[in-house]
């Protein structure tokens, strides 16, 4: 069986000012709900959205669409799910999970809307690849501006298991 290469993820996305502006964003909100920071808050915003994206854990996000589009990931996430950040930033975020698996993720994105985070999520999830994992003790928490208007939601795990056997994902 021939290994599927891996999608090219830039050297600096964080470069980019739309990129280091969500980056304050989801950093902000983390804060907000759950009381402490997602990352050590030193430097620049720029210095900050570069540490966010070079993480060992995962951080994934989806705007407020009738069918949430992803928006970021940073690259652990990338690599986690196997996708460049062109194809990530066009994906629906639903797709991310298993046929299966949606209406559990579909309950637990409500739970979040309501309670503004929740932190002991588990579930299994799929790359482009078809490769399933189960994610452990993830933070899901709303995204908002400073003004306090929802923009979508984020997710945070650092523990994930790979499970045997891939299944076509309608990612790819």
């Amino acid at each position: 069986m021939s290994q599927t290469p891996s999608p090219e993820i830039p050297d600096a996305p964080w470069l980019n000012f739309d990129w280091v502006a969500h980056s304050q964003i989801l950093l902000d909100s983390y804060q907000h709900w759950i009381g402490q920071e997602l990352i050590p808050r030193v430097g620049t915003a720029d210095d900050q959205a570069q540490a966010l994206f070079e993480s060992g854990f995962v951080v994934v996000s989806h705007g407020t669409q009738s069918d949430p589009i992803l928006n970021y990931g940073n690259r652990t996430a990338l690599k986690l799910w196997e996708i460049s950040i062109e194809q990530l930033r066009q994906t629906p975020s639903r797709l991310t999970a298993e046929p299966l698996h949606r209406d559990e993720r579909a309950r637990l994105l409500e739970r979040t809307t309501r309670q503004g985070y929740v932190d002991d999520y588990q579930g299994i999830r799929i790359a482009t690849t078809g490769r399933r994992f189960r994610i452990h003790r993830a933070t899901v928490w709303n995204l908002r501006d400073s003004a306090g208007v929802y923009l979508g939601q984020a997710a945070t795990f650092s523990e994930w298991e790979f499970l045997e056997g891939q299944i076509q994902s309608d990612l790819a």
